[in-house]
C-alpha cells in the first residue's frame, strides 16, 4: 500500500482574465493524507477551498502540479479514467445532498456501486447494510423529497463511503443543517471514518468541526497554511 492515500505536491491555480494578468486562485499547495487521517481546511468565502476540493478529487486540473491517489497521478489519465478513479476510490459530500429525487433512499445510496457495475441485488444489499449504520432502515423505500434534511445528507453521507473509499470530500457536509443535525451528522462522517478506515478532507466554517479533525489547514490568499 502507499504511504499516502492522497497527496497534493505543488498545485497551482490560475485563471486567465482576457489579456490582462492571470489571477492567483491557489500557489504551492502542498497535503498528504495517510490512510484512515482527518483534515480540516477553513477560511473566507472566496479563498479557494472548494477550488482545492475539486482539484484534489479530479473534478478540476491544476495549473501546475500534481495530485496523487495512492500514489497514481489523477490528471495524467483520460476523463473516461478519471470517473472510473472518482466511483472506485474517491467518495463527495456537499453542502446540499445532491440525491436523485426519482430514485428512493436505498438506490441513492447504492448507486455508486451500481455505476462500477456490482449486481443490482449485491448492492442493494450492501446499501441497506451501511443504511443501517446510519439509522435509515426505517427509510430505505421513501424518496428524498419524503426525508427531513438531516436524513438526505445522512443518506448522501452513506452513499459516499458504500464503496470503501480511498478518501472523501467534503465542502461544507453541514452548511445547510441546523446545529443538532449537523452535529449529529459530523458525528457519523467520523464514526465510518474511523470504520471504514478512509482519508477525509472537510472543507468547513465551523471551528468546532475543523477541532475534531487531525489536523486543521487555514487557507487565505491562495496559500495553505498549518495551524
Amino acid at each position: 500500500m502507499n504511504r499516502f492515500s492522497l497527496e497534493a505536491v505543488d498545485i497551482g491555480k490560475a485563471y486567465q482574465e482576457g489579456s490582462g494578468d492571470a489571477l492567483h486562485v491557489l500557489s504551492d499547495i502542498n497535503l498528504h493524507l495517510h490512510h484512515g487521517e482527518t483534515v480540516a481546511i477553513i477560511g473566507s468565502s472566496g479563498s479557494g477551498k472548494t477550488t482545492l476540493l475539486n482539484i484534489l478529487g479530479g473534478l478540476d486540473e491544476a495549473t501546475s502540479g500534481r495530485v496523487l491517489l495512492n500514489g497514481d497521478d489523477i490528471a495524467s489519465h483520460s476523463e473516461k479514467t478519471r470517473c472510473t478513479i472518482r466511483n472506485r476510490h474517491l467518495g463527495f459530500i456537499y453542502q446540499f445532498h445532491h440525491l436523485l429525487p426519482e430514485f428512493t433512499t436505498l438506490e441513492n445510496a447504492a448507486m455508486p456501486l451500481l455505476i462500477a457495475g456490482m449486481k443490482p441485488e449485491a448492492a442493494s444489499q450492501k446499501a441497506e447494510a451501511i443504511l443501517g449504520e446510519v439509522g435509515l432502515s426505517q427509510r430505505l423505500h421513501h424518496k428524498p423529497g419524503e426525508l427531513s434534511g438531516g436524513e438526505r445528507q445522512r443518506c448522501a453521507i452513506a452513499r459516499a463511503l458504500i464503496h470503501n473509499p480511498d478518501c472523501v470530500l467534503a465542502d461544507e457536509p453541514t452548511g445547510n443543517l441546523d446545529r443538532k443535525n449537523a452535529e449529529q451528522a459530523i458525528e457519523l462522517i467520523i464514526q465510518l471514518n474511523q470504520s471504514y478506515k478512509t482519508a477525509l478532507v472537510i472543507v468547513t466554517h465551523d471551528l468546532q468541526i475543523a477541532e475534531r479533525m487531525n489536523r486543521i489547514y487555514t487557507l487565505e490568499d491562495g496559500v495553505l497554511t498549518a495551524q
